[in-house]
């Protein structure tokens, strides 16, 4: 029932505006200076006469050409090896990344289980918390960035499936 109201009040709103109505751009200043633009008038406020925008004096963007016919071809073979040879070369560089993806996590594993220690002046041994910190940021930001290397792969290779 609510949405039959919020329609009609809808469609009445529009039924009684005038299509040819422009809003105004009412200007005001009040007792303290302060400019307030508004489209609604209010009492004190001065209309603004605004031209028109201008027509753009830029250039028109040149047509798309068709392809010259003197344009060199690649025959439907040689553009297969050239895919085939992409593959393999992205295929590569998969294997490459997941390997280094799991040299990564080894030596984050690795940094978790050595904290970063010092000895201090008197002989005992403190453990450095910014340091061991510091350290482990960068190995999480190399395994995040070879798991982005390793997705960005196979989502190219997708597009040869």
């Amino acid at each position: 029932m609510r949405i039959i109201h919020l329609s009609f009040l809808a469609w009445l709103a529009y039924a009684i505006t005038p299509i040819s109505a422009q809003a105004g751009i009412y200007k005001s200043v009040d007792e303290n200076g302060h400019v307030t633009y508004s489209n609604v008038p209010s009492k004190g406020a001065t209309k603004l006469e605004i031209d028109p925008p201008q027509p753009s004096t830029a250039p028109p963007k040149p047509k798309p050409q068709a392809t010259p016919s003197n344009f060199p071809r690649v025959d439907s073979q040689t553009q297969k090896k050239r895919d085939d040879q992409r593959k393999k070369i992205l295929l590569e560089e998969l294997e490459a990344e997941k390997a280094a993806l799991e040299d990564a996590k080894k030596a984050y594993t690795e940094g978790e289980s050595k904290p970063e220690v010092y000895r201090g002046a008197n002989g005992k041994t403190y453990r450095n918390v910014a340091k061991f910190e510091e350290k482990m940021q960068q190995l999480q930001a190399d395994v995040d960035a070879h798991e982005r290397n390793v997705q960005l792969l196979q989502k190219e290779l997708e597009a040869f499936k």
